[in-house]
């Protein structure tokens, strides 16, 4: 059974702070060098300082970025810049956004989940990676928090839930215009009867992990740590419970990008790879004319090329030129996943793992890390490459929200980064300290 509570919520302090927007952070998993650097510039208590700290040439394991963050979360409590609400909440959450020449509102709420670490209500369909677990499983450990949420869908055929939240919502506790340009409101419900109609409607439900798949894991990996430490058996310990988005899968304001992939190794033989290529694909060679770093003017020429309903097309670029690949035949797929259903031989991301990654390129599981960074953004996959910063990219058609539930509920995990949901939940409205 999906057990869910309300949460005494802490946020930034009305009293102290008039506006909040240059307090805000994108999740930490997107932020680069450059926007870290400007969110920290933009206010004294910009919550990256806590979530992504920066690093400092003489750090160790005494004097870390995790120690600063528990320092300065324990300096914002005591200068009251921050609050904790009165009751235990849930926080409904909106998020207008424009993508596509098209206005969308995500809908969803913050409420503490009890975690699954045998992922059998929760399910999760993307692999993790070891790095950012024990990224984010040292600055818990630090701070004792659930700084950030995780985002995970219900199936509301119907919307009650949602329904029922809409009924009980006044003004916002808070509104901001976040990093993205995107209007992000949030409200807080105490209302006991209602959160119990909402934990009734949640119960028997399967929860499917959108974003934060690595947060979740940590949070598995905290429980089991202070279990074995503190010899807890609680099961209503409050570091069984992990801060969560809920949304509905079929929330009109959700959207799913590409994942675009960076592909950097020093010994590639490319002439060898293209001509292995044409066993499992159609390859076709595109020139580049570029002039005034059109960068952003080729990407969009390749997602176009790249629109489809039946076929499994990506395009590999290179400098100057790039090449389309369109499978085949999906039967290939069969002697390189035997052990797969036919749902995950069929994605997208799992043909260009398994045969141009892994077969062609002996690019794995083990090594993936070391050669391959991620992009959502078409003209970063197109210049980074132009620029040298990378060998090649991948440039690739989105997930859909049907083949994510499907391969969820089979139990099975895509490839990493198989998914880049829009809009990015914002880091700093509420956050849940244990």
């Amino acid at each position: 059974m999906v057990e869910v509570i309300p949460f005494k919520g802490i946020t930034y302090n009305h009293e102290k702070i008039d506006k909040f927007d240059s307090l805000m952070s994108p999740p930490y998993d997107i932020i680069s060098e450059k926007m870290q650097t400007d969110l920290y510039e933009s206010h004294p208590q910009n919550f990256v300082r806590l979530i992504l700290g920066k690093q400092k040439p003489g750090d160790n394991e005494t004097n870390n970025r995790y120690k600063r963050a528990k320092e300065l979360l324990n300096q914002w409590f005591k200068d009251a810049i921050l609050a904790e609400t009165d009751k235990p909440s849930i926080f409904p959450y909106t998020i207008e956004y424009n993508i596509d020449s098209q206005n969308k509102i995500m809908n969803g709420f913050f409420i503490l989940l009890k975690l699954d670490p045998d992922y059998k209500l929760v399910r999760a369909h993307e692999k993790t990676l070891s790095k950012p677990k024990e990224d984010r499983l040292n600055l818990m450990r630090a701070c004792h928090a659930n700084l950030e949420p995780i985002q995970l869908l219900y199936i509301d055929n119907k919307n009650k839930i949602r329904e029922l939240i809409d009924k009980s919502l006044n003004e916002p506790l808070i509104k901001v215009r976040g990093y993205d340009g995107f209007n992000h409101k949030l409200w807080k419900l105490e209302d006991k009867d209602l959160i119990s109609a909402i934990q009734n409607e949640l119960k028997d439900k399967i929860l499917f992990i959108a974003d934060g798949h690595h947060r979740y894991q940590t949070a598995i990996n905290y429980s089991n740590e202070l279990k074995n430490k503190t010899g807890e058996t609680d099961e209503n310990a409050s570091f069984n419970y992990r801060m969560v988005i809920l949304a509905n899968i079929f929330d009109a304001g959700l959207s799913i990008l590409p994942t675009h992939r960076l592909i950097k190794k020093s010994n590639l033989d490319l002439d060898l790879l293209l001509e292995q290529l044409n066993k499992y694909f159609i390859v076709e060679e595109k020139k580049v004319k570029l002039a005034d770093n059109n960068f952003q003017k080729i990407s969009n020429k390749i997602k176009q090329e790249l629109e489809t309903e039946t076929k499994h097309k990506f395009a590999l670029y290179l400098k100057g030129r790039y090449y389309l690949i369109t499978l085949k035949d999906e039967t290939a797929m069969d002697s390189f996943a035997k052990d797969k259903s036919k749902v995950w031989r069929t994605l997208d991301v799992s043909i260009l793992h398994r045969i141009i990654l892994e077969h062609f390129m002996q690019i794995n599981q083990e090594n993936i890390e070391d050669h391959v960074k991620y992009t959502r953004v078409g003209e970063e996959a197109v210049r980074f490459v132009e620029e040298g910063l990378y060998n090649l990219s991948f440039l690739m058609n989105a997930t859909k929200i049907d083949e994510l539930k499907a391969v969820a509920e089979a139990g099975e995990h895509m490839p990493q980064k198989s998914t880049y949901f829009l809009p990015k939940m914002l880091s700093g409205l509420v956050f849940y300290k244990m």
